[in-house]
């Protein structure tokens, strides 16, 4: 198959926006809790009504009027996931302006560039350290008027000013915007060259959520649906989630310190979770850990494959046997509920974005309870074009088209988009919109294909092919989200480009190993120490043994190199979506590709 569609479920009034999707919540459910937040950490969880969230927007928005925002400016938001950060959000729109995120980690000449780019009028930050960050640009910030900072009572500061904003010039701005308007400017993270804008609009948010609460009614809209967000909502994905609690009629929280996540998790008590696949990794690996230091790994391991083995089962026609169900059952009691309890005991339901899932860690999962419905999307598709449904669930795969969407490979097996979630270009950049866009169809840059079904699965990043000196094309991303899933490897950049074989450059994980050397009775020791230990080695060459089994000898990695530093955002080897920049950390340890290569 080379083109799979799915028809549009809900159709939406031109005249609408993001504000009306708001107001019908408040209609229809005002006394209902809308959001739970944290006055501070460690504190309880808040309610807020959708009635007392709409006061809240009002007031902030009236703050906005008196600051001097017009409908059509553009104000930054630039934090960490938090109650303000929504609030914010939604007081833009309330008066008709455009929010433009923001990551916090974000240096000061992507801040530069990014408050520049989109002609930011107002910028509101988390801390002074962010203020200061924008201090240092500010002489090339033309438009730039002023810079608020929360922690220091800006949302306060806002509610004071507006106290003589008429709430008929609010109700007023709220129904200026229509579906093609621009809602908001996402810069993409992107792993080379500047970020560029990409202009979503009221019409791609409004339709693609309120036709997903129609797909996937059982997940986002059920009675007691909540979720807690902990992905930045600089990054489209969250903030799609953001948007869609609202026609759902789901309870949406926010967890700012992800070093506090597992306790947010076990006391706000999701019935959905939305994460990366490294969240699943990282879950799945500390509890083998945890297992193996109490002396029961024998047991988990037990335990993990025997739910694997049952959500196979699950997909076949005869389904588990009654002797696999009982060994599950055992499965559970020993192991599986303590892992549901620790996700707050409620999740059934997670989606996946960002990367591959893999398929071991999907059929665990579901075995475990938790369905993942592992999605595909990009800033320009307004994070979801593709995700698995609820009642056909097809691991390994990144699932059917939104409705309202199709998906088509080209000739060279690029992934093209066409649609409602597709962005309407990129700001001020004409030259890289006509290039991105065709009749409607967006070039995605990834590799995929399609099955009988309609089902996609992505191979590969196009511009990250490796021809190797013999000419064998490679996609790395295969080898490197397998190997990625290894407790003891934080990162992996797999090399070869015009080279004899396939290599790797890997980078272990600061907080995987002292688990990994506990687990496995070895004294700690320093990353250094462990790069150099015979136990540690051998682990990770039968890691590169089980990653080569999904390809071909050609395209297996022969050889890794261990580096001495992880890559991070914070040293600029990872976007903020924690992508990896390749062509910086190429050419940054182009020694250490060169000595994969060395003879001996």
């Amino acid at each position: 198959m080379d083109e799979s569609r799915v028809a549009l479920r809900v159709e939406v009034d031109p005249d609408h926006n993001l504000n009306d999707l708001l107001a019908a919540r408040v209609t229809s459910t005002p006394d209902k809790v809308v959001i739970e937040h944290k006055a501070q950490a460690g504190g309880p969880w808040i309610p807020l009504t959708a009635r007392e969230f709409d006061a809240e927007i009002v007031a902030v928005a009236k703050g906005l009027v008196a600051y001097g925002v017009e409908p059509g400016d553009h104000v930054a938001i630039m934090a960490r996931t938090r109650y303000e950060w929504t609030l914010l959000d939604w007081a833009t729109w309330a008066v008709g302006a455009v929010p433009v995120p923001v990551y916090e980690t974000s240096s000061a000449e992507q801040v530069q560039w990014i408050l520049a780019d989109s002609d930011v009028s107002v910028v509101f930050v988390e801390t002074t350290e962010h203020a200061a960050t924008v201090a240092e640009v500010r002489p090339d910030l033309p438009t730039l008027r002023a810079v608020h900072t929360i922690d220091d009572g800006a949302i306060d500061d806002l509610v004071a000013a507006g106290t003589g904003v008429p709430d008929e010039e609010i109700a007023r701005r709220r129904g200026l915007a229509r579906l093609s308007d621009v809602a908001t400017i996402i810069y993409t993270s992107g792993t080379t060259g500047r970020p560029k804008g990409a202009e979503l609009t009221h019409g791609n948010f409004y339709e693609l959520t309120a036709n997903t609460v129609a797909d996937l009614a059982v997940v986002v809209a059920d009675p007691n649906a909540r979720t807690l967000l902990f992905l930045p909502l600089a990054h489209v994905f969250a903030r799609f989630i953001e948007v869609l609690c609202v026609p759902a009629g789901a309870v949406l929280g926010h967890a700012p310190d992800t070093r506090t996540l597992m306790e947010d998790l076990a006391t706000f008590r999701p019935t959905f979770i939305l994460a990366v696949p490294r969240v699943f990794e990282k879950v799945y690996n500390g509890a083998e850990q945890k297992a193996a230091i109490g002396g029961k790994g024998a047991i988990f391991q037990r335990a993990a494959k025997t739910s694997i083995v049952y959500s196979r089962a699950l997909s076949t026609p005869r389904g588990p046997s009654p002797w696999l169900r009982l060994q599950h059952k055992v499965a559970d009691v020993l192991v599986l509920r303590r892992l549901r309890a620790a996700l707050g005991g409620q999740a059934r339901w997670a989606i996946s974005g960002g990367a591959p899932l893999g398929e071991r860690l999907g059929h665990f999962y579901r075995g475990l309870g938790l369905h993942v419905l592992e999605g595909y999307g990009l800033t320009e598709t307004t994070a979801p074009a593709t995700v698995n449904r609820p009642d056909n669930i097809k691991i390994g795969t990144v699932g059917l088209p939104m409705p309202g969407t199709s998906v088509r490979i080209a000739a060279d097996g690029e992934v093209e988009v066409r649609g409602i979630p597709v962005f309407r270009g990129y700001r001020n950049n004409d030259a890289a919109t006509a290039e991105a866009l065709e009749d409607g169809w967006f070039r995605t840059g990834d590799l995929g294909e399609l099955d009988s079904d309609g089902y996609l699965t992505i191979t590969g990043r196009k511009k990250e092919i490796i021809v190797t000196s013999a000419g064998k094309n490679v996609a790395p991303a295969v080898l490197e989200d397998r190997l990625r899933a290894h407790p003891l490897i934080s990162q992996v950049v797999v090399v070869g480009d015009q080279r004899p074989f396939i290599g790797a450059l890997v980078t272990l994980d600061p907080e995987g190993v002292p688990g990994w050397l506990a687990a496995h009775g070895k004294p700690a020791m320093s990353l250094a120490e462990a790069a150099k230990d015979p136990d540690v080695l051998a682990s990770l060459d039968k890691a590169v043994e089980k990653a080569n089994l999904a390809v071909s000898r050609a395209e297996s990695i022969r050889k890794i190199r261990i580096l001495d530093t992880d890559l991070t955002i914070d040293n600029g080897y990872l976007t903020p979506k924690f992508s990896v920049r390749r062509g910086v950390v190429l050419k940054d340890f182009a020694a250490d590709v060169d000595a994969l290569y060395a003879r001996d």
